[in-house]
């Protein structure tokens, strides 16, 4: 499967190349700091919406992410839609009362029916695993030859469900996340929207393996083992050996629970030779576009050619109870980057990894 164009935006940038520019030199994005939570917010105008069942924000931040993408060129009956979410419109539902709001297929089917397509739309919603699920779905799609051309696309905005939510779980913080410091405390939330344009075969990045697992082991909480982590990382290198992986983007959350599981997951695969980073310090957690968003910057830092990753940001205390993993810092790396594994675990022991490389 080829990803044949894509573009995102989130707090660090109204389009992938802003967002690349300012996350490669480690800058983090606009957030707002409200009470208990600091939040990574999307500032600019965002396109209007003039079908009231669907004039949300998710809507909103999904179409300015699509603008460069010109799928309205697209084959309306042989190009079909999945769309990564985990809040839709449930906030402008509470002033609303509009049913369609909060209905999770809400974004899926408002690009169906805005830009006329005929072939098939559906909706995925697994909490933060979702960008990298719908991956999974295309695939699909593709293979049985459902579709010639898949418009992937993750999007979420900020609402009062996840930010109390995670309040109520202890693990929201106002000040910026610490991913893998023995000083963590929690996460950011913050917003954005990421889209694609994927294909069987054709001129673009190779997604060349997607691992799913699932953890049974807490609705919440990781397995601090790390076992089906693991195995959806080794599923999605198949059968590449983990010194081709030049760059990993980790989930990063910064909480107690999912650090410790990411790391013995990664170093179990990699030690501490191939260098990581998440980029959530810079972009907030973007819930159901988290892993769309970090895709589309994998995406960019291998279109880009270079020789430098986004570094990790944090307070440089590492965890000494977790195994050491390589996190990047601002120094290039020696070579060019050519291959990218993305990593995302969400609610309800969901896990998934996946390796998009140079063509």
């Amino acid at each position: 499967m080829k990803i044949i164009k894509y573009n995102a935006i989130c707090n660090l940038g109204t389009n992938i190349d802003e967002i690349f520019t300012r996350a490669i030199e480690g800058e983090e994005g606009n957030f707002v700091v409200k009470d208990f939570a600091r939040l990574g917010v999307v500032n600019c105008d965002l396109p209007e919406i003039s079908e009231s069942d669907y004039n949300i924000r998710c809507n909103r931040l999904l179409l300015k992410a699509l603008e460069p993408l010109k799928i309205e060129e697209l084959d309306k009956n042989k190009t079909a839609i999945v769309v990564a979410t985990s809040n839709s419109g449930v906030d402008e539902y509470e002033i609303s009362g509009n049913t369609k709001h909060y209905q999770i297929g809400n974004s899926a089917e408002f690009l169906y029916k805005h830009f006329g397509f005929k072939n098939f739309y559906t909706s995925i919603s697994t909490a933060c695993s979702s960008g990298i699920k719908a991956f999974g779905i295309a695939s699909e799609l593709l293979q049985e030859g459902i579709a010639e051309t898949v418009i992937v696309a993750g999007c979420d905005s900020i609402t009062k469900l996840p930010v109390y939510g995670f309040h109520a779980l202890e693990v929201l913080v106002n000040i910026p996340s610490n991913p893998f410091s023995r000083n963590r405390k929690g996460i950011n939330i913050g917003e954005g929207a990421a889209a694609f344009v994927v294909k069987k075969e054709g001129e673009g990045i190779e997604v060349s393996g997607i691992g799913e697992t699932t953890d049974f082991y807490h609705s919440t909480t990781p397995d601090p083992e790390g076992v089906e982590a693991e195995r959806a990382i080794r599923l999605a290198l198949g059968s590449m050996h983990p010194e081709e992986i030049d760059y990993i983007n980790l989930h990063g959350t910064g909480t107690i629970a999912n650090d410790l599981m990411e790391a013995r997951a990664v170093y179990n695969v990699f030690k501490d030779k191939v260098p990581a980073s998440s980029t959530k310090p810079l972009t907030g957690h973007c819930l159901g576009a988290a892993a769309s968003i970090e895709t589309a910057l994998c995406c960019k830092l291998i279109d880009s050619k270079t020789d430098r990753i986004y570094p990790h940001i944090y307070d440089n205390q590492y965890d000494d109870t977790i195994p050491k993993i390589k996190l990047a810092e601002k120094n290039p790396i020696n070579r060019k980057v050519k291959t990218c594994l993305c990593t995302s675990f969400g609610f309800g022991g969901t896990n998934c990894a996946m390796v998009v490389k140079s063509n």
